[in-house]
């Protein structure tokens, strides 16, 4: 792929990402609790964080064509909008980046010097992924850098490795291929042991896939990754199915759905995301450049 075409792929990651946290988020409404993954929420669906980091590491590679950790440390802290839903850590982090503490020492500070690993660099990642298209060795070591901002802890960067792999190769690969690969670029850590135990679900319905795996409910690494993946290599060719095998198992439902989204849309492409669920979510921040959402 030239620049053009895998800026093109990315983008239609993030729509992939935005629609399903989008969409995902809507089940937390209070208005909504009637809902069942069936159903097609009320418009308009307001984004998240997820999808507010997204954009951010998007811009970067537009701008850099690689992970400057400065800048995107800068751009993180900056864009914060506090009425995204930010994590407590996460809002504490970004702030005191904002307040000019080094990002380096303010991510390894962060939870009592253990650092984070929660599933925020992972939520973030699937369009790097998409722009390192076929290069999962490239993903993993941009994804590192990326994690590193925010999630200094080893369970933390390996979930964004994970995902960053799975979408690297997501648009010609096997469903046993998108696991397979990302086991082998994650290092040894939980998120691991949760992509080898989802490997051996691959007829589990996602209630099962999640009670084995985790669904986000922690809000940890270890806890999200392993079963968006199995969702992503259950429903790889059928975008509206892999949201709502999301929303069907709870838990974390706009950063699972996030992750499948942005990953699943590499291989179905735009078309495959429902043109009444792009019209219901609400537009991409204006300052997001350079180039126009593939939508």
């Amino acid at each position: 792929m030239d620049q053009s075409e895998r800026t093109m792929l990315m983008r239609t990651s993030l729509t992939g990402l935005s629609v399903g946290d989008a969409f995902g988020d809507q089940f937390f409404l209070h208005a909504n609790r009637h809902l069942t993954a069936t159903d097609d929420p009320p418009p308009p669906w307001e984004w998240s964080d997820d999808t507010e980091m997204a954009c951010s590491v998007v811009s970067c590679l537009e701008a850099n064509g690689r992970i400057d950790q400065d800048a995107l440390a800068t751009a993180f802290a900056m864009r914060l909008d506090m009425g995204r839903r930010y994590g407590a850590g996460a809002l504490e982090l970004l702030e005191r980046i904002r307040d000019g503490h080094p990002w380096r020492a303010a991510s390894v500070e962060s939870f009592g010097g253990n650092g984070s690993f929660g599933n925020g660099a992972a939520m973030r990642v699937a369009p790097l992924g998409a722009y390192f298209n076929g290069d999962p060795e490239r993903a993993a070591g941009e994804a590192t850098l990326q994690a590193e901002i925010t999630h200094s802890h080893s369970e933390g960067i390996a979930g964004a490795v994970a995902v960053a792999v799975a979408a690297s190769i997501a648009i010609d690969c096997t469903a046993e291929a998108l696991l397979e690969t990302a086991l082998e670029h994650t290092p040894g850590t939980y998120v691991r042991r949760g992509l080898e135990q989802a490997r051996k679900l691959p007829d589990a319905t996602p209630e099962r896939a999640a009670h084995v795996l985790g669904n986000g409910s922690r809000i940890t690494a270890q806890d999200t990754v392993p079963f968006a993946l199995w969702v992503a290599a259950r429903h790889l060719n059928d975008y509206p199915a892999a949201i709502r095998a999301c929303v069907a198992a709870g838990g974390d439902m706009d950063t699972t759905a996030a992750i499948v989204g942005g990953v699943v849309a590499i291989r179905t492409g735009i078309d495959d995301i429902p043109a009444a669920w792009i019209d219901s979510r609400e537009p991409l921040p204006r300052w997001l450049a350079a180039a126009p959402d593939p939508a």
